[in-house]
């Protein structure tokens, strides 16, 4: 006897549909799964084995075939147990055919033959209305998350049994409820702007960074609070909305960093890898590529605190992603695309020792070190970073002052209004902010007043400006104009956004 289950697998944060192909046939007992299985999915015949039996079922002795169709696309992952599994028991008479058509089962099974919490469930089930699919059986872990797909009717299990008595129409398992309505209120930040003692020209350069979305280089003597500053960006930056936020979930869900009680990723992310990170855990790697550092920050914040103290190669590995927002992993049997666009915040102090060009402590380092030291970071990393910022020392009186700063609140209302005049200024492109514009858009959008284009004409003979500097300038010149919510770049606008630039030498 034959039966046709469905159930999915992962392609990079997309899901393939897969028909569970179960056929029982006469001859010596055995268990075999074709169709590009790896490791994971071959294991699963003694995982099906063992559950089907201890939950009450009779698994056969026959010749067992599972197929995993279309064979030409590699099937990874725990996922495909329950499939499996429900295939075995309609081949084999033991649960009723009628009605599966329209039905994706997903899950992972333990040998008791309770349904596991399974990776990579939202991005699983994100396409099965497009297939036909009307209902969705997952581990009752999973229902919160998988019900975030509108439209779909999602049946968390516990357990084989209890999800085959339903299939039978025994018993009746509860649909999972949508997720509430995102109330970006109930949000709570860790750090607040205001926590942060002085260092108003840094609060300001940060305001304007997540105004347009540009990238952030903070350099300073130790304990500056140049971490604490990257820490509270998250709260100064606009809330998340529902497709962001899916978006978001989706590569959180893929990584195992979903949390089962919030199955709707509300906070921008915020990942701060060490300096000894691998390829693999910055981008991405493997046989099976997931999704890196720079891809769990897309929508959000990556920060490199001692951002020096990084390999090169890995470093550079981030301008292709600045650019493009994307990253771009490929193997002999395909390219996958990894979505990161993301904001740079990265953290470094002007020299190994890190004390020069403080007024008080007096640098150990010779120049020629501070000079190798300052140049770890290539010129064409530097020139993607639009917003350069030396963060000082803060003196006693600011650390003890009882007023406090402005809190992270009231700075985000103003970069919201900014990102207002940002959307309805792109509301026909694929934008959302300035920083993400080509230089065909930069010749529309970001006009110079006749007092600017010479401040510009000069700039560009005065700071040796490089046609992307050129760019970047422009672009972030326009997001101090939108903050002041006007129409074209006055002469302030363009000396702000000049002052940013990189004051190391970098020769």
């Amino acid at each position: 006897m034959l039966a046709k289950i469905s159930a999915a697998t992962l392609v990079g944060l997309e899901s393939a549909q897969v028909e569970v192909e179960v056929d029982l046939a006469d001859g010596l007992p055995s268990f075999v799964i074709v169709g590009l299985p790896d490791t994971a999915v071959q294991e699963a015949r003694e995982r099906v084995r063992a559950a089907i039996r201890n939950a009450g079922f009779v698994f056969p002795q026959k010749r067992v075939t599972v197929n995993l169709a279309p064979a030409d696309v590699a099937k990874e992952g725990t996922g495909l147990d329950v499939a499996i599994a429900i295939g075995i028991l309609v081949a084999s008479g033991q649960l009723a055919a009628e009605g599966l058509e329209e039905s994706l089962f997903l899950g992972e099974l333990a040998l008791e033959g309770a349904l596991r919490h399974t990776n990579g469930m939202l991005p699983l089930v994100s396409n099965a209305l497009r297939w036909g699919i009307r209902a969705a059986f997952v581990p009752e872990s999973n229902g919160a998350e998988a019900a975030i797909i509108s439209g779909l009717a999602v049946y968390p299990a516990t357990h084989l049994r209890q999800l085959v008595l339903h299939l039978n129409g025994m018993e009746s398992l509860a649909r999972a409820k949508p997720p509430d309505a995102v109330d970006n209120d109930a949000v709570v930040y860790d750090v607040d702007l205001a926590d942060v003692k002085g260092q108003e020209h840094a609060k300001r350069a940060l305001e304007v960074a997540c105004s347009g979305g540009h990238n952030v280089l903070f350099s300073g003597p130790p304990g500056t609070g140049k971490s604490l500053l990257a820490q509270a960006v998250s709260s100064i930056l606009p809330p998340l909305s529902l497709e962001e936020a899916i978006e978001v979930s989706k590569i959180y869900s893929v990584c195992g960093l979903l949390q089962t009680d919030e199955p709707l990723v509300l906070k921008w992310p915020f990942r701060s890898p060490h300096h000894t990170v691998s390829h693999a855990g910055l981008v991405s790697g493997g046989r099976f590529p997931r999704p890196g550092e720079i891809s769990q920050a897309h929508r959000g914040v990556l920060f490199l605190d001692e951002i020096p103290e990084f390999p090169t190669n890995l470093l550079d590995m981030l301008r292709q992603p600045l650019e493009s927002g994307a990253v771009t992993i490929s193997r002999a049997s395909g390219s996958l695309t990894f979505p990161a666009q993301f904001l740079l915040i990265g953290a470094m102090n002007p020299c190994p020792c890190g004390w020069y060009g403080d007024p008080v402590r007096t640098c150990t380092c010779n120049p020629a070190i501070v000079t190798r030291y300052q140049r770890k970071l290539s010129g064409p990393l530097l020139d993607r970073i639009d917003i350069h910022v030396e963060v000082p020392r803060v003196e006693y009186d600011k650390l003890t002052e009882d007023r406090r700063g402005e809190p992270s609140a009231n700075v985000r209302k103003r970069v919201m209004r900014a990102r207002r005049v940002q959307q309805e200024r792109f509301a026909d492109l694929p934008f959302k902010t300035n920083a993400e514009i080509g230089p065909r858009h930069v010749r529309e959008y970001c006009v110079l007043q006749p007092e600017a284009q010479d401040l510009m004409r000069t700039a560009m003979d005065r700071m040796h400006l490089t046609a992307r500097s050129f760019h970047r300038v422009l672009k972030l010149a326009r997001t101090i104009a939108d903050m002041d919510e006007a129409d074209s770049i006055a002469v302030q606008h363009l000396a702000e956004a000049l002052q940013y630039r990189p004051k190391l030498n970098t020769s």
